[in-house]
């Protein structure tokens, strides 16, 4: 809240609204006539939030859909620019709590790992069609899995006589095939590849370019993007879009007159990424690896 100031009068997004905890901090803040669009895909969320925000009455507008495709959804509600977006990235409390959605090995459940419901494309699906090398740079890419090869060659060899299609049934091949006394022990084996399927089962790292340039384009001047990443990949990719937009000139050194005509359309508000005190981490242990960064429009 410090970072994103709501105000009242202004107009606010929560592009990742799930249960509504942020949404409801944001039109506290933005009484008494501040509006809160909030987003989500997962139809479950967008439930528990109307719940949540049930109070608020018309200065909330909820809507299903990803904040990649934020533009079409501002279009539609007749809004070209608001004071505020924020962006909480990743799965949620709720859906990593919940066994069917299959986002946790802590307890059994089905591999789907869709924050869509809807969705096209499962875990299962991606563990029983793709080829070797596909799953190894799956693994690699969105998981950073040391182990990647290795574990791709044994899910394919695994699946000719006994598809993966449960949550334990692939965190058990992973821990079986993952060297012993190679994993930090505080990180479970199969952490990692539940990561990067989940990340490529919903296109997150592609999703999150485009939402960034979506909130970035929609800001009014002095208005702020404020994104909550919780892995190094996502925080990667917002620290170098922000710090992209912060500066002016791009032209090589050896050019004695600029050309680009490129200029700065946010101020960087967090030189460095703010992370949770150890009070809070205290209190909430996954707020543990989160890193936020925020920018103001200029």
């Amino acid at each position: 809240m410090t970072y994103l100031a709501p105000q009242a009068g202004g107009t606010y997004v929560d592009g990742t609204l799930g249960g509504g905890g942020h949404a409801r901090l944001v039109l506290e803040a933005s009484s008494p006539d501040g509006r809160l669009v909030g987003l989500d895909q997962d139809p479950q969320a967008l439930a528990a939030a109307g719940r949540t925000l049930a109070g608020f009455g018309q200065r909330v507008i909820l809507r299903r859909g990803t904040y990649s495709d934020l533009t079409t959804h501002l279009a539609a509600l007749e809004i070209d620019q608001v004071d505020g977006v924020l962006l909480d990235i990743g799965v949620s409390s709720h859906q990593l709590d919940s066994a069917e959605r299959g986002f946790s090995f802590r307890e059994d459940g089905p591999l789907d790992m869709r924050m869509d419901t809807d969705g096209p494309l499962t875990a299962a699906d991606v563990l029983a069609e793709s080829e070797v090398e596909t799953l190894r740079r799956i693994f690699r890419e969105y998981g950073e899995e040391r182990w990647a090869g290795r574990i791709a060659k044994a899910v394919v060899r695994t699946r000719e006589e006994n598809p993966l299609k449960t949550t334990l049934q692939l965190a058990e091949l992973i821990c079986d095939v993952v060297p012993k006394g190679r994993v930090p022990q505080r990180i479970h084996p199969a952490t990692r590849v539940f990561q990067a399927l989940r990340i490529y089962v919903n296109q997150e790292l592609d999703r999150l370019r485009d939402g960034l340039d979506a909130a970035l384009d929609v800001l009014k001047p002095g208005g702020r993007l404020v994104v909550i990443s919780f892995h190094s990949l996502e925080d990667r990719i917002v620290k170098h879009r922000f710090r992209d937009a912060a500066i002016d000139c791009v032209c090589p050194p050896r050019l004695p007159v600029c050309s680009c005509d490129k200029q700065a359309t946010v101020k960087v508000l967090t030189r460095r990424g703010v992370r949770a005190s150890d009070e809070e981490i205290a209190g909430n242990p996954r707020a543990r690896s989160a890193i936020l960064r925020a920018v103001e429009r200029l």
